[in-house]
């Protein structure tokens, strides 16, 4: 918790010391708040290789970059959290072929940093700088185009920094000092290290006790970047569907949930500012998924019940995520409510009655209605009339609020729209294998869904890769959700 803030206070220390003026500061700034917000996007892939997602990213700490121990570790974690004969059959699938999906995996991260900082409205040197802040001084990195002095100066800060933050957190200033000096020359700047290693006391002092997120705030040089209304919805709206790549069963769902609630809420005349919050919290609702593996997300079978205690964790974490902020902390206090029900049967807190606000009773309702006419990883997504049903169902259970449900039935009916096909030039059957790709189906799977051979399955991939200019299932699955080509656009309830 927390790593990336004291991470940026190092960063911005070290851009101290080596006199970078406030421009160039403000660089270093964002490029150390953005260096790791992608990692999640191959998520679905980790889990599938190696079981714990999350668990999995912790081991690129342990071992150098491109190491034979480093390469070991991994091999060592295939096909984890499984039974004996099934890992066999994982580990067998991952050297025939899986090992392609995850080659490449650190590259992507920092291309969909970058596309991110863009969306953000941030300046093309952070732009510049987070798409380059894997490589390496050695040229070893990633994607491994420069080296050297030619890597942005605030990429190499910033990846010093993450590395003895965590370092630091663990083994104190020995620890970090001596990560620095075995790896100068090598994964970082060695005059960048020779800095750290002079005087750390100075650049890693007060991390422990400092309050992080006042300290960060405080810190941003320049006071460079300020938010319109407009763009503080924009922004939220972007960071939502980079959130929602987590998992192909959840591309598209916060803006889809958010849309549903907000007209919702428009049909319940609700005031115009709380329709601005109750907005806001739908695009934010489900950030603390982030903080469960994907071996949990996209599990095929039922759940254990530890497993179903990391689900109930989800809106606590995007509470805890949200609350440090006066601008985002009252929009938490109501996405921590979105599972809870009337009865007292919801989570985290078990809430029940008036105690659940009316604007979390909206984005429950909405939340409900969106992710039943989804896929899910355990079923198919269910028909708007099996949703509609089984909310007035859970109405007359006495767990949903009845005005929400049939605000939130009443919008989906009225939004029903076309299916939109053919951005990019793409042909109506590009767009399916589009949709069937965002959701992390094979190339044997999609040919048997759409009745074509694998091989077909897989050239409509590399048409569609060229057409839409990206060359991974995670960039095309932001195409596909920025275009509106998912499932979820709301068909007229029965």
């Amino acid at each position: 918790m927390e790593h990336v803030l004291r991470e940026c206070l190092i960063a911005l220390r070290l851009a101290e010391r080596v006199g970078l003026d406030d421009g160039e500061r403000v660089v270093v700034y964002y490029t150390a708040l953005l260096v790791n917000v992608c990692c999640h996007s191959d998520a679905h892939e980790e889990a599938k290789w190696f079981g714990d997602d999350i668990g999995f990213k912790s081991t690129k700490y342990e071992h150098e970059q491109r190491s034979l121990m480093g390469a070991a570790a991994a091999l060592r974690l295939v096909g984890s959290g499984n039974p004996p004969l099934h890992r066999f059959r994982v580990g067998l699938e991952f050297a025939l072929a899986g090992w392609r999906e995850v080659d490449g995996m650190i590259a992507r991260h920092s291309a969909l940093a970058r596309s991110l900082a863009g969306q953000l409205g941030l300046p093309d040197a952070v732009q510049q700088a987070v798409g380059a802040s894997y490589e390496q001084w050695d040229g070893r990195g990633w994607p491994g185009q420069l080296k050297g002095d030619a890597v942005p100066i605030a990429a190499r800060l910033t990846q010093l920094a993450e590395y003895a933050e965590v370092a630091h957190r663990i083994g104190g200033v020995e620890a970090a000092t001596a990560l620095a000096r075995k790896r100068a020359g090598g994964q970082f700047d060695p005059a960048l290290s020779a800095m750290l290693c002079a005087d750390p006391e100075t650049i890693l002092g007060g991390l422990e006790s400092a309050q992080t997120w006042v300290s960060v705030i405080s810190a941003e040089p320049a006071l460079g970047v300020r938010l319109s209304r407009e763009q503080f919805d924009a922004a939220l709206a972007a960071i939502a569907d980079f959130v929602d790549l987590k998992s192909p069963y959840t591309l598209g769902h916060a803006c889809a949930v958010t849309d549903l609630a907000s007209a919702a809420g428009a049909h319940l005349h609700l005031a115009a500012q709380d329709l601005t919050t109750l907005r806001r919290a739908g695009l934010v609702h489900g950030l603390g998924r982030l903080g469960v593996s994907n071996s949990i997300w996209d599990k095929r079978g039922p759940l254990g019940a530890g497993e179903w205690e990391r689900v109930r964790m989800q809106p606590y974490l995007t509470e805890r995520m949200l609350h440090q902020s006066p601008s985002l902390a009252p929009l938490g206090a109501i996405a921590v409510q979105y599972r809870e029900r009337l009865d007292g049967s919801g989570y985290p807190r078990g809430l029940s009655g008036a105690a659940i606000t009316r604007m979390a009773r909206i984005l429950g309702a909405a939340d409900a209605y969106q992710s039943m006419i989804e896929p899910r990883p355990h079923r198919p997504a269910r028909s708007a009339g099996d949703a509609a049903t089984e909310l007035r169902t859970e109405v007359r259970a006495g767990r949903l609020d009845a005005d929400a449900v049939e605000a939130v039935l009443a919008a989906a009916g009225h939004h029903a729209t076309h299916r939109r096909e053919g951005p990019s030039g793409l042909t109506a059957r590009e767009v399916d294998v589009l949709r069937l790709l965002a959701r992390g189906l094979s190339s044997k799977e999609i040919g048997s869904r759409l009745v074509i051979s694998p091989k077909t399955a897989r050239n409509h991939i590399e048409h569609i890769y060229v057409k839409i200019g990206v060359s991974n299932r995670a960039s095309a699955s932001l195409f596909a959700t920025q275009h509106g080509l998912l499932p979820g656009e709301h068909p007229a309830a029965t």
